[in-house]
């Protein structure tokens, strides 16, 4: 086993061979479970990176047929078959999965039942505190719990853009020295609205005739207000509903009503702004670009180059040399 800290980050790699090895470690990283195997020494190699609000995990197992009773969950995972066939049994319901499928694990709430054949999944499991935050309403809205109310996604064209996120976040993971708290925090919230996408859930989704009503410019001129002091801080569009004292669905429909953009958006185009700033009076002989870029949030050195040139027409590397 190795492990590596960088920041918030946590890094591991396990290797186990043995039915009883497997069982106790799957029940210290997951939840209690029963496992049996049909050969005498199945293997496991387990990767996991461990980002504090979420983490990825790569599991692939080997030579083996694992049959699994497990507790319930407790947290949403979801999994992605890249090889192999699992099969899942949960409230009564089996599905079979094969390579390239996606979906929630298992209802958080419920025990289940897997029998898993040799296969590589990769796994993303996110605290529930983080979705309910990005899900949130005003309070006395919805009351009741967010709850997925599918273990699949909703279209084929969704499952990909959550793999498509999932990829982006490892690559950015992968890369220690542009691991900041705003990174991450950035990153928890690219996955957890990637998952309330993909997946049906009791969330709302339209604007409420009291969030139309509500989406007025001095909505808009707080909100913006509250970015612009805060665009340095980990903030979600939670954290600016809240301080404009409206919903969620009224601060996204108030800023596409009057600025035909989202509220994450637009405190992107701001930390670009600060950016931008920042590279006119660095010294470029003691300051970087990737600095700069990291300090804002932007991990991704060809995606923020891209997104610098078209919005300021040059790259940021001429900026600072300028």
């Amino acid at each position: 086993m190795t492990t590596t800290d960088q920041a918030a980050l946590q890094t591991s790699t396990y290797t186990l061979t043995g039915a009883d090895a497997i069982e106790q470690f799957l029940s210290n990283a997951y939840t209690g479970m029963r496992l049996h195997s049909d050969t005498d020494r199945p293997r496991l190699r387990y990767d996991r990176t461990d980002a504090g609000a979420f983490t990825l995990d790569t599991l692939e197992q080997t030579a083996a047929i694992l049959d699994i009773r497990a507790a319930p969950l407790h947290t949403i995972a979801i999994n992605r078959m890249a090889t192999g066939r699992m099969q899942r049994t949960c409230g009564g319901v089996e599905q079979r999965y094969g390579p390239g499928d996606l979906y929630i694990a298992t209802d958080p709430d419920l025990p289940y039942t897997v029998r898993w054949l040799p296969s590589e999944i990769f796994s993303a499991a996110l605290d529930s505190g983080l979705l309910a935050r990005v899900a949130a309403t005003a309070p006395g809205r919805r009351p009741a719990p967010l709850r997925f109310t599918s273990l699949d996604p909703t279209t084929p064209a969704v499952a990909a853009y959550w793999w498509d996120t999932y990829c982006y976040l490892a690559d950015v993971l992968r890369n220690p020295e542009a691991v900041t708290p705003l990174v991450l925090g950035n990153a928890a919230q690219l996955l957890a609205t990637a998952t309330l996408t993909t997946f049906a859930n009791t969330a709302l989704t339209d604007p409420t005739i009291e969030d139309r009503h509500d989406a007025h410019p001095e909505c808009l001129r707080r909100a913006i207000s509250f970015i612009d002091d805060n665009a340095h801080r980990d903030i979600s569009a939670a954290d600016i509903a809240a301080a404009a004292h409206v919903t969620i669905r009224t601060l996204q429909l108030a800023f596409r009503r009057h600025l035909d953009t989202t509220p994450t958006a637009y405190l992107r185009r701001v930390r670009l702004h600060h950016v931008h700033q920042d590279l006119q009076a660095a010294d470029p002989t003691t300051t970087t670009v990737f600095a700069v870029a990291q300090r804002w949030g932007f991990a991704n050195h060809s995606r923020f180059t891209a997104t610098y040139h078209h919005t300021y027409g040059t790259t940021p590397s001429q900026t600072l040399r300028n």
